[in-house]
């Protein structure tokens, strides 16, 4: 049986997971609309893997018989002044998600829930390539700067959206 403390946190993270699906169709949309279809691309796929660290943590919670709930999102629009801006956002929040599994991996190795501390490991690995992969599209943008042409070279190459081994 699952701790009070511990299904309020799985519960926290679950809705984080959702808001951060969010985020990123969201700023899928921004980059359509700015006409870089391989970012668009990419965050649209970003979207739904964020949607099954979701549905993890709901099969998780299920699996313990936990009655938990959805919160509404409330995120504003994504508006920016340029891709860079975007993978920065992207990058920061995902430091932040990081940040957020830490502290609940900690709190379930402090509650000796040793379940939910296994359980955590693989979004403790996931957060890393996470991060690794964010701040190396930023630094690929922060290096070509705002040159039209530079930025569509990038966004047209597949090789700039892929996780790094």
């Amino acid at each position: 049986m699952l701790q009070d403390k511990i299904k309020e946190l799985l519960t926290e993270q679950l809705n984080l997971e959702f808001s951060s699906a969010n985020l990123y169709l969201q700023m899928s949309a921004w980059c359509c609309r700015q006409g870089f279809d391989g970012a668009a691309s990419f965050l649209k796929a970003h979207f739904q893997e964020e949607i099954q660290h979701m549905q993890r943590l709901v099969d998780y919670l299920n699996d313990h018989d936990v009655s938990f709930t959805i919160k509404d999102i409330t995120v504003a629009p994504v508006e920016s002044k340029s891709l860079a801006e975007i993978f920065e956002q992207a990058y920061q929040h995902e430091c932040c998600n990081t940040k957020k599994i830490n502290e609940l991996v900690w709190i379930a190795m402090d509650l000796k829930d040793a379940s939910t501390f296994h359980f955590l490991q693989w979004y403790v690995a996931e957060q890393r390539e996470e991060e690794k992969l964010f701040k190396s599209i930023r630094d690929k943008l922060k290096l070509i700067g705002e040159s039209n042409l530079d930025l569509l070279q990038v966004d047209q190459n597949p090789k700039t959206y892929v996780k790094p081994s």
